[in-house]
């Protein structure tokens, strides 16, 4: 085969296919970074104007396209400050990178440890507020606390968030597989159905998970009740083994890395 035929054949047929491929990429990683936001509400508002402005057009409804002609422009500047804090989560999921990352695991991450604290904290109605990173660095919030980089440990969570210590109040930020550091602030949610009874660790972690990836483990001091945040979501009350389980499925642990944190738990409570 000539040169220039092998050219036009890459032309005609790889080109095009690649085309599609890439298009068809990324229209899946928008739809998955739409799932995990309340932007699908935003999608099919937009998705009802386009339907009735195209049915004007087919009909000639000449009226109804001069009063849509007016109204488009207000309806976008009024559908991008309504729906500010989901495009603005997207943006930052775009601008998080790791598209090509289709899971995320950390095998350094010991569940065992945090839960076993969690459960002591519970029994004993002492809050605390643990945030486990995901994909989104979480840098702007470390720096408000105080800086540990240690390694996580039952005994360590549990100092932390024992009464009259100067970290309690805040966050414990887990990145890397590691404690980042402690007395950490985040920022609290602006959702208006919150419930009523939630106080400000559970706001602060609904707060953390609308403007990133984090999972946030919460544990109340006035009921000991054990709850898990992300994506704006917050699941209230979970028993220890749905808890663990949501954990492992949203961070992705494979399960050598749960073997070796059993070990390292039994050791701990040794």
């Amino acid at each position: 085969m000539s040169w220039s035929a092998t050219t036009q054949v890459f032309r005609d047929i790889v080109l095009p296919g690649l085309d599609i491929l890439i298009l068809a990429f990324l229209l899946y990683k928008s739809y998955q970074i739409l799932v995990q936001t309340k932007a699908v509400q935003l999608v099919k508002g937009v998705a009802l104007i386009v339907l009735i402005y195209g049915a004007a057009f087919f009909f000639n409804l000449r009226t109804l396209m001069w009063v849509l002609n007016l109204m488009v422009p207000g309806l976008v500047i009024g559908l991008a400050i309504i729906f500010q804090p989901e495009l603005r989560k997207i943006f930052t999921r775009i601008g998080q990178g790791g598209w090509f990352k289709f899971s995320h695991s950390d095998s350094s991450m010991r569940f065992e440890a945090l839960l076993n604290a969690a459960e002591v904290l519970s029994a004993q109605r002492r809050g605390a507020l643990v945030v486990l990173a995901r994909q989104v660095g979480l840098k702007n919030y470390i720096d408000t606390g105080t800086r540990l980089d240690s390694e996580i440990s039952s005994a360590l969570i549990l100092t932390i968030f024992a009464f009259d210590t100067a970290m309690h109040d805040g966050a414990v930020i887990i990145e890397g597989g590691r404690v980042a550091a402690a007395g950490c602030f985040l920022p609290l949610s602006e959702q208006p159905d919150i419930r009523r009874s939630f106080g400000t660790r559970h706001r602060a972690a609904l707060g953390l998970t609308e403007e990133t990836d984090a999972v946030v483990l919460v544990v109340s001091e006035e009921s000991g009740a054990m709850s898990l945040a992300y994506e704006g979501n917050l699941l209230y009350d979970l028993p220890v083994r749905e808890l663990s389980r949501r954990l492992k499925e949203l961070l992705s642990v494979s399960q050598e890395a749960e073997g070796e944190a059993a070990d390292e738990v039994a050791f701990d409570k040794e």
